[in-house]
């Protein structure tokens, strides 16, 4: 006959069991669904590392937290209070117990830092190919990521201000667009990104992670994007009541039609730029007849 210690032995073991099993198909179909990790797509490599270097720290991590919710678990059900029973042992430490899960959490940390610094070049700074502008001479702030030579390239100045962001383009002429930035794809893309007001932070998820756009100063982010498409983010820092409508876009397309893209935008604000000043000299003509009209009076 098996003794008391055995039966509960088997239980532990079998709800512990049971437990990872319903939390692993529970957590599997999820995590493939895109809803336990990050938003992928457009093949930006920044994105795709984060995503990687994301999903181990997930998979790690998972069965460690089944495994301590599994016991926590049996060990409410198991020891709750029963009238009348005996007042259970009072257990005051187990120190190989507490060596082995001290050791054990900081290998885990030990590894995941050694993969994390790893994978953290590859997405601070792009890979080989860019110098060749892409249809203009891009302008480098001093602290964006350096651009190896060998692939088109294309430096944009990221404006944050309240509600809306700016995208400054280099190159002869005035060229800049509000709330969606338009880029060539198979282009690397360095921003320079700051902010005008307040604290911001510009964040496309299926492109590339946050970086803080602060008054006076500039941080630098950069991507490559090879589908063409729409893709779409927030502001991710709280930065006044109208926060949720920040919205932010990147829509790629082939060189191309950028370049034609590029091309209607300057006209367009060339248009718009001689209308104003148009207008402006109608007021002040306006203006200074409606003064003499008073003098002459």
């Amino acid at each position: 006959m098996a003794s008391p210690c055995q039966i509960d032995r088997r239980h532990l073991a079998a709800l512990l069991a049971l437990g990872a099993l319903l939390g692993l198909l529970a957590a599997a179909p999820a995590a493939f669904a895109d809803i336990l990790t990050p938003e992928d797509g457009g093949g930006s490599p920044p994105a795709e590392r984060t995503d990687v270097l994301y999903e181990i720290t997930l998979w790690m991590a998972l069965p460690i937290f089944l495994l301590v919710e599994g016991v926590l678990i049996y060990s409410l059900v198991k020891h709750r209070f029963r009238r009348g029973a005996p007042e259970p042992a009072q257990v005051r430490g187990n120190t190989r117990l507490e060596i082995g899960w001290t050791v054990g959490a900081a290998a885990i940390l030990v590894v995941l830092t050694v993969i994390t610094l790893a994978f953290l070049p590859g997405i601070r700074d792009p890979e080989a190919g860019g110098a060749q502008r892409a249809g203009a001479v891009a302008v480098a702030a001093t602290d964006q990521p350096d651009v190896p030579p060998g692939g088109p390239s294309l430096n944009v100045r990221v404006v944050g201000q309240q509600y809306i962001w700016r995208y400054d383009y280099p190159g002869p002429g005035r060229l800049f667009a509000y709330h969606r930035m338009v880029v060539p794809t198979d282009t690397t893309i360095t921003l320079d990104i700051t902010s005008q007001d307040v604290q911001h932070s510009f964040w496309i998820p299926e492109l590339f992670g946050k970086a803080d756009a602060v008054p006076g100063h500039i941080n630098d982010m950069w991507f490559k994007v090879t589908e063409e498409g729409v893709y779409r983010g927030n502001c991710a820092e709280l930065c006044g009541e109208n926060h949720a409508q920040m919205i932010g876009e990147v829509e790629a397309m082939s060189p191309d039609r950028y370049r034609a893209w590029a091309d209607r935008q300057r006209s367009d604000i060339r248009t718009a730029a001689r209308a104003l000043a148009d207008q402006r000299r109608r007021m002040q003509a306006q203006q200074g007849a409606g003064e003499g009209s008073l003098l002459r009076q």
